[in-house]
């Protein structure tokens, strides 16, 4: 299975990559963190480390460390706006349960 985009992520991605002037795609991983124990992370990509995973989706690269992968997998990584507030929303099927922030998950 992969890591995925929706259309809106890409489109913001990017987006954004256009307006940074440089970068390849964005990195998704997890760290140790919050309260329920996992938070993700999201940062851009300007060069690829040889363990990454890459993927394809919508247009635009996704790069995922192998530590980060079991926690990711089947992942959709989709971009709403809600109001005035607007944001990456992590659909992933491997969360049991996460904090009442929405910060941290546990699987």
């Amino acid at each position: 299975m992969a890591v995925t985009l929706s259309d809106k992520a890409a489109k913001h991605v990017a987006n954004y990559l256009t307006k940074r002037g440089k970068g390849i795609g964005l990195r998704l991983g997890v760290r140790t963190s919050g309260c329920s124990g996992m938070a993700y992370k999201l940062e851009f990509v300007d060069e690829v480390s040889p363990e990454d995973l890459v993927f394809e989706s919508n247009g635009v690269k996704v790069f995922v460390d192998p530590k980060s992968m079991p926690y990711l997998e089947g992942m959709e990584l989709d971009f709403a706006r809600e109001g005035l507030n607007e944001g990456f929303k992590f659909n992933n099927p491997n969360v049991k349960d996460q904090c009442g922030c929405g910060e941290s998950f546990n699987v």
